[in-house]
């Protein structure tokens, strides 16, 4: 039986949505990644959460358990080519097969962002390491993942890209453009192997409150973004979490290669809904 969306993590009649299952997810200790690790152990996951913070890693792992799930910690540069396939080697020995990888890692942090400015600004530095993990990192992780996916009979990737890749922005270039290679890989790896049982679909969201936003944003870019939403206010983690949830579990097993906007509506409408709204008008009268 399906549950009902808006229901209580692990309110699931006869086990988890995900139960039995092991999951990956990288940039798993804060924000997005920390609340997708949480409701995929609640529905049944065994989890590896894995970020380079080790110490905020544990503590997510700490709670999991505190609930009843399990879970490991694994510190991991998505960059080091090495360094991923331990960790990927690590969940096999431990667990004995995969079945989801949500690859979320990606550069958030104030300072990085600060060099990813317009097209003729963005620092080159800021440009290669942005790629080198939101990118190339995705890459490498799924490039692990995906031979024993095979073996275990498949599997569900599920990846973590960005509105910035969809439409124009005045800043983030890098990002943006790293974003949008993020897609495509999806759709190739979704293309290459969807007969050997492997999905891969992208979450793209708007304006998330996370840790890195907020220290990024002041409260006066939360509200204009929010003015533009359909749905009237920013994004929260658990938004994102509930959607790689549905994408990780059998009930998508028909959805693959897809970019799935988890927006409250940010891109779904002209460009002056926002002037519209605050004025009370529409674009008749």
């Amino acid at each position: 039986m399906k549950s009902e969306p808006n229901r209580e993590p692990g309110a699931t009649a006869g086990g988890g949505r995900v139960e039995g299952k092991v999951a990956i997810v990288t940039g798993g200790a804060s924000g997005i990644g920390q609340a997708t690790c949480t409701l995929l152990a609640r529905e049944g996951a065994r989890v590896l959460v894995a970020d380079l913070q080790t110490a905020r890693a544990q503590a997510v792992v700490a709670e999991i358990e505190a609930t009843g799930g399990e879970a490991a910690a694994c510190e991991v540069d998505v960059s080091d080519p090495a360094g991923v396939e331990a960790m990927v080697a690590g969940v096999e020995n431990r667990w004995g097969r995969l079945d989801i990888l949500f690859n979320n890692a990606a550069l958030t942090s104030l300072d990085h962002i600060t060099g990813d400015g317009s097209p003729a600004e963005v620092d080159l530095a800021a440009w290669d390491r942005t790629f080198e993990v939101d990118l190339r990192g995705a890459m490498l992780v799924c490039r692990a993942v995906i031979p024993r996916m095979i073996e275990s009979g498949g599997g569900s990737i599920i990846q973590t890209s960005s509105n910035q890749a969809l439409a124009g922005d005045m800043s983030q270039t890098a990002y943006a453009a790293a974003k949008a290679g993020v897609n495509q890989l999806s759709r190739s790896i979704a293309t290459a192997y969807g007969r050997q049982g492997i999905r891969c679909n992208t979450v793209s969201p708007g304006m998330i409150r996370t840790p890195a936003s907020e220290a990024a944003c002041t409260p006066e870019m939360f509200e204009q973004i929010a003015a533009s939403n359909l749905v009237a206010r920013t994004g929260e983690p658990e938004d994102l979490a509930w959607a790689v949830l549905f994408l990780a579990s059998d009930e998508s097993s028909f959805i693959t290669g897809q970019v799935l906007c988890v927006d409250g509506g940010q891109l779904a409408h002209l460009p002056h809904y926002a002037d519209l709204v605050r004025g009370g008008t529409t674009t008749t009268r």
